[in-house]
């Protein structure tokens, strides 16, 4: 999205009354940005993530804020974090990759600092509502996303509202499991959805490929550094693009797992619509036309139960922020 210059908040604090600011916690980057009510991101700003988490990641948040604030008059604030939220919105009751925020009461402490009203939403479900309300699941009132990246997060709208669960946690897709015994997962169960069919179960897919094709792999290899262990996502992912016939059996078993796992959540959740996001996506046609198949070939009562749409997330690494922000108004 195309920002506006810079405006000044006092000149423009009664048409900028209703703005809102998103902030999206990742890996590397905290990303936060001024966002309209037709969802269009008028300014943005970024700073590294703190390994060290806790306190500093809790400033440096706090500062992304100050510093849109002082450009635009926003009203509200949302933050998009990886974890378990609170059903009010207000305590990050676990985040297992972010030291020192288990328990922590963000709304209290983002808030105080920033002197505006904060809400806190899990990642997957803010960029979910973002794709619903601006992207590829917008004008849809039953829809589910699924963010396919090193693992898998979800959300879910049901009748146009943001489906959060009796305790804040629904939607965690990756974590349904579909091989009993199955790969050990980092959430400490086996079998989860995630292994087989995440941007690391892709990996996983490539390397048994190459095992069982050796002397097709030299293509593939030679764009790491001639081995399995110099391969990552974006080479696997040129490599099919080019046609690469291993990249490509790759995809195809996590298509064959993403499939199946659709159609056994679409018999539960009825959605009309399903967005497909994270990183995995960048493939295009090459993940979703297999995965469309898939969900045709797994679906219980084959022929009676409709199938619903699957789209690629039109959003990209912008529907945290803008799902956050839009998410703080309501």
């Amino acid at each position: 999205m195309t920002a506006r210059p810079d405006l000044n908040s006092d000149s423009n604090s009664d048409s900028n009354s209703d703005l809102s600011i998103g902030v999206d916690i990742g890996g590397t980057k905290v990303l936060g940005g001024v966002v309209d009510r037709s969802g269009k991101i008028l300014t943005t700003h970024r700073k590294d993530t703190p390994k060290q988490g806790g306190e500093a990641l809790t400033q440096t948040i706090a500062d992304v804020i100050l510093e849109l604030k002082a450009k635009f008059s926003a009203s509200y604030v949302g933050i998009s974090a990886a974890g378990f939220v609170s059903s009010d919105r207000k305590t990050m009751l676990a985040a297992p990759n972010i030291s020192g925020w288990n328990g922590i009461n963000l709304e209290n402490e983002i808030s105080a600092r920033v002197n505006l009203p904060v809400v806190i939403e899990n990642d997957a479900n803010a960029a979910a509502w973002g794709e619903s309300r601006y992207g590829a699941g917008r004008g849809e009132n039953q829809m589910m996303m699924l963010t396919v990246g090193t693992g898998i997060g979800g959300g879910v709208v049901v009748n146009g509202a943001l489906h959060r669960g009796a305790y804040g946690i629904a939607g965690e897709f990756g974590h349904v499991r579909v091989v009993p015994e199955g790969h050990l997962c980092g959430c400490g169960a086996r079998g989860c959805f995630e292994q087989y069919a995440s941007g690391n179960a892709l990996m996983r897919h490539a390397r048994e490929a190459i095992a069982g094709s050796p002397d097709a792999s030299h293509n593939l290899l030679a764009r790491g550094n001639g081995t399995i262990e110099g391969l990552n996502g974006k080479h696997i992912t040129e490599a099919a693009q080019d046609g690469d016939m291993v990249a490509l059996a790759a995809f195809n078993t996590t298509a064959q797992w993403l499939g199946a796992g659709i159609a056994s959540l679409a018999v539960i959740l009825d959605p009309a619509c399903v967005v497909i996001g994270g990183g995995v996506v960048d493939a295009g046609e090459i993940l979703l036309a297999p995965t469309r198949a898939a969900v045709e070939r797994y679906m219980p009562f084959q022929g009676k139960h409709p199938s619903p749409r699957i789209v690629a997330a039109e959003l990209g690494n912008e529907a945290g922020v803008v799902g956050a922000a839009d998410l703080a108004r309501s």
